[in-house]
């Protein structure tokens, strides 16, 4: 019985959030995968398009909640998420046009191209806080809880309970959708293959007759899809804060290195690795050794490593280890 409590306390304060954060950065790691392995450079402003994405979506959703349109139990912001990526793909595009298109067409170096997404960023960073303004949005309606923790203990009789929220289960839901979708998409369709010839070779793509501007407006649509749902995901399961979205730039940057850059399948393993070493470093283990260790042993200590303001930093470690020690990443970086 101790056993049991000791594994539904882990299961409920570690493994399902560190599941549900993994999915939220998993897509945000693929859009940065894809921008890596196909336009070839790394795109500093992602965190703050997510965040402009999810603006839009909580823009809309407040709109259809005044309106009294309401999908109850689900989140009414499911409704409005078509839109925020439909603006998402013309903020992208749009920025592709007047300002990425220039450094491809003289073939500049990658470095060049990074310190434009970085001017990129602060501007649409500035746009965000311009309008929805810098602090806390909740936009989540609908039931909150699948099932509570005292629902869980009076069913089965332990002391600890297991809570599971509607967007968690949304969150995992959805991503799996995603992903598979994507997947399906580059490995299946034309288009897809088109994409992923071109990440290979570029030279070899022309020379076959692949348009690569259409490659890179597939990319930038396929990557607002990406964050849009993404950032969504992440405000639902939490809360919509501009700052916070730009702090998720490194962990999806750490998720996509670690399982190596242009790799789809690292990203994903990268995401939850991630996610799982930030809350697992951030959680105080002291009740779950009480019920594991005889009472004689048990521990004094909070047994938490590092305090939950910290959680980024286990991010930026393991970052600089995978660099220093594996640049290649788990899964060896390689083209899409």
């Amino acid at each position: 019985m101790e056993i049991l409590n000791a594994l539904v306390l882990l299961a409920n304060f570690v493994l399902i959030p560190a599941i549900s954060y993994g999915s939220q950065l998993a897509l945000g790691a693929l859009g940065i995968t894809l921008i890596y392995g196909i336009l070839r450079f790394s795109h500093f402003a992602h965190g703050d398009v997510m965040a402009f994405g999810t603006m839009l979506v909580i823009l809309v959703t407040w709109a259809l909640q005044s309106a009294g349109v309401s999908i109850d139990p689900l989140p009414t912001a499911l409704l409005a998420l078509p839109i925020g990526i439909i603006g998402t793909a013309i903020l992208l595009l749009g920025t592709d046009r007047v300002v990425y298109r220039f450094y491809r067409k003289v073939r500049a170096a990658p470095i060049v191209v990074v310190m434009a997404s970085l001017g990129v960023m602060f501007v649409v960073n500035g746009l965000v806080r311009f309008v929805i303004g810098p602090n806390d949005q909740n936009f989540a309606d609908g039931a909150r809880f699948l099932f509570t923790v005292r629902e869980f203990r009076n069913y089965t009789g332990l002391d600890e309970g297991l809570g599971i929220r509607y967007s968690q289960m949304i969150t995992v839901a959805i991503t799996a959708l995603v992903v598979a979708a994507l997947f399906w998409f580059l490995n299946r369709t034309r288009t897809g293959k088109s994409m992923r010839a071109y990440s290979d070779n570029e030279d070899l793509a022309l020379l076959s007759g692949i348009n690569p501007e259409r490659v890179v407006t597939v990319t930038w649509l396929v990557v607002a899809v990406l964050v849009t749902v993404a950032g969504t995901l992440y405000g639902l399961d939490k809360s919509f804060k501009p700052f916070t979205y730009f702090q998720l730039l490194l962990p999806m940057f750490a998720a996509a290195i670690l399982g190596g850059l242009g790799n789809p399948l690292g990203a994903l393993a990268g995401a939850f690795v991630i996610a799982l070493s930030e809350v697992g470093v951030t959680y105080a283990f002291r009740k779950f050794f009480q019920y594991l260790l005889p009472e004689s042993l048990e521990p004094n200590s909070l047994m938490q490593l590092l305090s939950t303001d910290y959680k980024f930093a286990v991010s930026f470690v393991l970052l600089v280890l995978v660099l220093l020690f594996r640049p290649t990443g788990l899964f060896k970086g390689q083209s899409v």
